[in-house]
């Protein structure tokens, strides 16, 4: 089971994070990130390639497309908030 993120540790694992892109969602505990891809294809193709690793770690994002963009949200609704796993997921997506 995951647990929020403690103080420091949100601080270590945030950082990078923030440095690629990734934000604070204002009014949330989580953190949010848009993707801009060449096409409709492009972006759908990277949405099914998360959606494995969401699925293989039990982790599902909230994200929206429209056309060549995918925004990310990224909260662990079990603990109220930011948890390893959206970072861990983050980074993954960011790989991907």
């Amino acid at each position: 089971m995951s647990e929020l993120l403690s103080d420091a540790a949100r601080d270590a694992v945030l950082e990078p994070l923030f440095a690629n892109g990734w934000a604070m969602v204002e009014g949330r505990d989580a953190i949010s990130k848009t993707y801009t891809f060449a096409n409709f294809v492009e972006a759908f193709g990277w949405m099914a390639k998360a959606a494995m690793w969401a699925e293989k770690w039990n982790h599902h994002p909230e994200w929206s497309n429209v056309y060549n963009r995918v925004e990310v949200v990224l909260t662990t609704h079990d603990v109220g908030g930011i948890s390893a796993l959206d970072a861990k997921l983050a980074r993954k997506m960011d790989g991907l």
